[in-house]
């Protein structure tokens, strides 16, 4: 299973890619200079890791996504989700919203979203 963990350095180099691709590798060290106060090396480095992780791809000096950052955020739930509840997204509902009462909003929104994704979408479907 790919991890889809960034820790908070590789998080905001993560930003600079989702924000200005495609770019040139060229371009990632500049800004990684620029905003991160990095060496070239430690921006290859550093794009290679998240290049193996499944996130980027340096193809002939242009980087661009593989996965977008919605794409990221969601796999990452997936992943803490399997990791912590056993996969159970009920249980991590339960856990997620035990002690405090859900507004009449929220609850609205969750049975939407249920019923879209049993394909029970009166409105969208």
């Amino acid at each position: 299973m790919t991890e889809y963990k960034l820790g908070v350095v590789e998080s905001r180099f993560a930003d600079i890619v989702w924000n200005n691709e495609p770019l040139t590798s060229g371009e990632l060290v500049k800004l990684c200079a620029q905003e991160l106060e990095w060496k070239k090396s430690t921006t290859y480095t550093v794009l290679k890791k998240l290049c193996d992780k499944g996130l980027f791809v340096n193809d002939n000096g242009t980087v661009r996504a593989v996965m977008t950052r919605e794409e990221y955020f969601a796999a990452q739930s997936r992943q803490f989700v399997e990791e912590t509840f056993e996969g159970s997204l009920p249980a991590f509902i339960s856990a997620f919203s035990s002690g405090r009462k859900l507004s009449a909003k929220e609850v609205a929104e969750i049975r939407s979203l249920l019923d879209h994704w049993a394909g029970g979408d009166k409105e969208g479907s």
